[in-house]
């Protein structure tokens, strides 16, 4: 493992690019408006669980194939983009929707759930190519080679990536819980937080499209 200054550097950027929204920030915030508390901590969850797919790719030569490829790349870029600016459009109509139907007097749309909430989690965050640019390119700084396995090592600085990101989607998903609860009586306010996050899911999933595959 790298000492403590090298962890200490490792620690604090990672940190740094924790609190930067992604697609993994909106896509929580998102769940939280729309579904509450327990379904933006499911989808926190499941974003942690799609970064670790990437960890033990990246640690198992995986990720580096995939990226080495330019058809595997457009590939996988393709279907994350897709996706994300699936759920940016599906959520960006269904708070216009819920909004109309609670300011006439009807029901508001049913919670997904933590399973989907969780699901979608996991795909938004697996499906993203530059998720495995960045740890491909960023843990290998810190990996001391005169220290043992470099697989394990990488495993383990992921984690402690993974482990932040999923802390401030954690964060995040309290933020907009409470901001759900304190904007009740206040319809357009959640629709245009909630059509807010779904155009920046829509506007990342269009940059991921036009993302290009790392040199080298």
């Amino acid at each position: 493992m790298p000492d403590l200054t090298q962890f200490t550097l490792f620690f604090a950027a990672a940190l740094v690019l924790a609190v930067t929204p992604g697609p993994g920030i909106f896509y929580v915030a998102a769940r939280t408006l729309a579904g509450g508390r327990g379904e933006g901590m499911a989808s926190s969850f499941g974003t942690g669980l799609g970064g670790m797919a990437h960890v033990l790719a990246g640690s198992l030569g995986v990720s580096a194939i995939v990226l080495t490829s330019a058809e595997l790349f457009v590939a996988l870029k393709l279907i994350g983009a897709a996706y994300l600016v699936w759920l940016g459009v599906r959520t960006f109509q269904a708070a216009r929707r819920d909004a109309a139907s609670v300011l006439s007097g009807g029901p508001a749309a049913p919670p997904v759930g933590v399973r989907r909430a969780f699901r979608e989690g996991v795909m938004v965050e697996a499906l993203n190519p530059k998720t495995a640019a960045f740890f491909l390119a960023f843990i290998p700084q810190f990996v001391d080679t005169s220290q043992g396995s470099v697989a394990v090592q990488f495993v383990v600085l992921g984690f402690v990536s993974v482990l932040l990101n999923t802390l401030a989607d954690i964060v995040v998903a309290f933020l907009a819980s409470g901001i759900r609860d304190g904007a009740k009586a206040s319809p357009v306010l959640i629709r245009r937080l909630r059509q807010g996050s779904g155009a920046g899911m829509v506007a990342l999933g269009v940059g991921l499209a036009l993302a290009r595959r790392p040199a080298g």
